[in-house]
């Protein structure tokens, strides 16, 4: 097949950047990346990028097609090129271009240190005693621990693009991985640590991380399960936690968002009389409703009848999210729930089989 590509070339050392167009000829099955091995073999020896593993599991290859983040050698580039598409491929994003393709990770293992990136088990020698952990307490961490930490995440999360001093969603993801396992004995102390400025709480939850990791990780679970986690120590001093903390009040109590309740419960008396001049605005705009009477929905027992089960099934903190997860990863894979799911196609309990279009049209 005939590829062509428009790659972005960047030059450090003289601050020069220039949109370069290449056309080589690959084989069909050829990847994003060995079309670039073929452009730097054969047409210009200059092209800078990373690569090791070739097979997604190094992570190296991370850069942007058409402004999204991917892993050069998992995109194939037979459909691209049949459509007669020229993608313009460019470094990755909120990390420095070191040149043309190459980013500076230092930016990005910085924060990943600053996460405590290993177990706490709490004691100095683990003596010859076998530690046996349940299946299900390793699950609530079991989509953090396929991170390659390729950065594709952080070259997308629009917070550090705000705020580069935002912990970011790999290292928060790299944060979770230990905050939920059940060996480690520095959780408490891990969640206030994260909780604090730059934190779990400033994230802006666009799922830009979860559209573009390609390992399915997705960072954005992560990050609400070090919430939800907080939650449920107590750790709850942020503005974010507030916010989150009075919209599960304001929806069991009345099934409603009580916006004109939200900046006092969250931001605290003193900055609500600072805001009413703000607030006035609102109002003469029609923007705030009365507060008084609060409104109520008309089927409120549900909202709080949902409250009351989540409750009583015990599932608080990250262990409610991941049962979420579960039921998603059911209804993605067409999982029916009925008998065949509770025998598994692998024997009992296990993973709900992928959706085959094949399989499907022969059943029918």
């Amino acid at each position: 097949m005939r590829v062509a590509l428009k790659i972005w070339r960047f030059d450090a050392q003289r601050g020069e950047r220039a949109l370069k167009e290449y056309e080589v000829d690959a084989p069909d099955e050829a990847t994003l990346l060995d079309c670039l091995d073929i452009v730097k073999d054969r047409v210009d020896g200059t092209l800078a990028y990373r690569k090791s593993c070739r097979m997604m599991i190094c992570g190296s290859c991370g850069m942007r097609m058409d402004g999204a983040a991917v892993l050069a050698c998992k995109v194939r580039m037979y459909e691209i090129a049949e459509a007669g598409q020229i993608p313009v491929i460019s470094a990755m994003g909120n990390l420095p271009i070191v040149k043309d393709l190459v980013v500076d990770m230092q930016p990005f293992w910085g924060k990943i240190r600053a996460v405590t990136p290993w177990l706490e088990p709490g004691y100095a020698d683990p003596g010859e005693k076998e530690h046996v952990v349940a299946q299900k307490r390793m699950d609530v961490i079991h989509k953090e621990s396929l991170c390659i930490m390729c950065g594709c995440c952080v070259s997308e999360c629009n917070s550090m693009e705000a705020d580069p001093d935002f912990l970011g969603p790999a290292a928060l993801a790299k944060g979770m991985r230990f905050v939920g396992d059940p060996r480690d004995q520095a959780s408490v102390e891990r969640l206030q640590a994260l909780s604090g400025e730059h934190g779990i709480w400033d994230c802006t939850r666009c799922y830009f991380c979860q559209e573009r990791c390609p390992k399915g990780v997705d960072p954005r679970d992560a990050i609400a399960k070090l919430g939800a986690e907080a939650m449920r120590e107590g750790i709850d001093s942020d503005m974010g936690a507030k916010h989150a903390k009075w919209f599960v009040t304001s929806a069991k109590t009345t099934g409603w968002l009580r916006e004109t309740e939200l900046v006092p419960k969250t931001q605290g008396i003193a900055k609500s009389v600072k805001d009413v001049k703000f607030a006035m605005g609102l109002v003469k705009h029609g923007k705030v409703p009365p507060p008084f009477p609060p409104h109520v929905a008309k089927h409120v027992e549900e909202a709080r009848a949902l409250y009351d089960l989540v409750k009583h099934d015990g599932e608080q903190g990250a262990a409610g999210i991941v049962q979420g997860e579960k039921a998603l990863g059911r209804l993605e894979h067409h999982d029916d729930g009925g008998a065949a799911a509770a025998r598994g196609p692998y024997g009992p309990g296990s993973f709900a089989k992928p959706y085959l279009p094949g399989e499907q049209e022969d059943a029918e």
